[in-house]
């Protein structure tokens, strides 16, 4: 069931803060209406209303009447509970990412009352909190929508003790003796004797000319977000793997029609998703198709140039929103000066395959990496962000699990 918004943006389209407003409430997930103040005098008037004859954006009201005007990250953080700061610096295991992999270990290890912290910049769940619905996780016979297996899990490991702490980018990580640091974002410092980095991917960018002027403006990433927004209207979505499919058949519940602008010249996806596209009636698929540029106008998306790689023929189109889905890249940024070792796509090396590259590591004098385990013992890896995970819900809690093992036995080490 989808949850009624309880928060109004008032904004527009060519106001950025506005766009970071909404872009921090995507990432928590948390529901709201927009009323672009250029196409509502209403909202415009309500605007000046409330702020003393001034027309000042984004203007956000709440379900209790409260308003944020031009609130920062954190005053939204504050103002909808999120908890952004740690009861301690110091815990037995630092979870770095709070998707199905860092969840489930944290539902093992405080159940086994190893003093546990998940930290987690964005809405607890990762990617499958944004998912419409999961048919392939064990034990959901007719499935489970993203938001529901998220919250549910989440719900199971505040049951058990573990500290949740949410909306804080993990900027550093380093390690000295039997201890691992992190620093996030707003300076504070943690430690812990062990540490879990399960911090997933993002979702790539096509890089064309404008893209960056209309994201939360015409071009997304989340069709469960703001699908509903273009109820009615024509959508393109961009990609032809398994996500650009799925997408694009969630979207027809809304939308009047979705154009699919596939850069291959065959679809990517499963066979049973590429029948569904094909076969769909409200589907247009584009094959050997790049997007070339995202034009508009007071910074909202209006057209998009497209060009077939075949032909060199370019075309301008004009759908109402885009949804990108061409692949994903792993959040390790923070790691660059961590002495973790990644491969060159940037995901975290692990267990067999470090050996395989460099026999007798450093820091590992008298055994072996353990499966899950990094180029810094004591340092674990789970989830979409470690190399050859196979990016399913299933697998990386069931590595959540196993790391959660793993770092209990270590624990016992150190």
């Amino acid at each position: 069931m989808n949850q009624k918004p309880e928060i109004t943006v008032y904004g527009a389209y060519w106001c950025p803060d506005c766009t970071r407003s909404k872009q921090f409430l995507g990432e928590h997930q948390i529901p709201y209406d927009w009323v672009n103040i250029e196409d509502d005098k209403d909202g415009e008037n309500y605007v000046i209303q409330k702020n003393n004859g001034k027309r000042i954006i984004p203007t956000i009201e709440f379900k209790d009447g409260s308003l944020l005007v031009e609130p920062s990250n954190a005053a939204l953080a504050e103002k909808l509970g999120l908890k952004t700061s740690a009861e301690k610096t110091h815990y037995d295991l630092i979870i770095l990412g709070g998707g199905p992999a860092g969840l489930t270990a944290a539902l093992y290890t405080a159940r086994e009352a190893i003093d546990t912290l998940v930290v987690e910049r964005a809405a607890l769940g990762g990617q499958a909190a944004t998912t419409q619905w999961l048919d392939n996780v064990p034990g959901f016979s007719e499935g489970i929508s993203g938001a529901d297996f998220s919250n549910q899990l989440r719900l199971q490991v505040e049951r058990f003790g573990a500290e949740l702490l949410q909306a804080q980018d993990v900027v550093n990580l380093h390690s000295h003796s039997n201890y691992h640091c992190l620093t996030t974002k707003d300076g504070s410092e943690y430690s812990a004797r062990a540490i879990l980095i399960a911090t997933g991917s993002r979702y790539r960018l096509l890089n064309a000319t404008g893209e960056m002027d209309y994201i939360g403006a015409g071009i997304h990433f989340c069709a469960t977000c703001d699908g509903p927004f273009y109820k009615g209207k024509s959508v393109a979505v961009v990609g032809g793997g398994n996500s650009a499919t799925e997408e694009s058949l969630f979207l027809t519940r809304f939308v009047e029609d979705v154009t699919l602008l596939v850069r291959e010249p065959e679809l990517m996806a499963s066979q049973i998703l590429q029948d569904k596209v094909l076969n769909h009636p409200q589907i247009k698929i584009m094959f050997n198709t790049n997007v070339k540029e995202f034009k508009g106008s007071g910074g909202k998306l209006e057209s998009v140039l497209i060009k077939n790689s075949q032909t060199g023929e370019e075309n301008e189109i004009t759908p109402a929103g885009v949804f990108i889905f061409i692949g994903q890249i792993p959040n390790t940024a923070f790691l660059d000066k961590s002495g973790i070792e990644l491969d060159k796509w940037k995901y975290i090396v692990t267990g067999h395959d470090l050996v395989h590259n460099q026999p007798g590591r450093k820091g590992y004098l008298d055994r072996n990496p353990a499966v899950l385990e990094t180029s810094i013992p004591g340092v674990f890896s789970a989830g979409d962000v470690r190399e050859s995970s196979t990016k399913q819900v299933a697998s990386a809690a069931g590595e959540g699990a196993a790391a959660a093992l793993m770092i209990r036995e270590y624990l016992k080490t150190v």
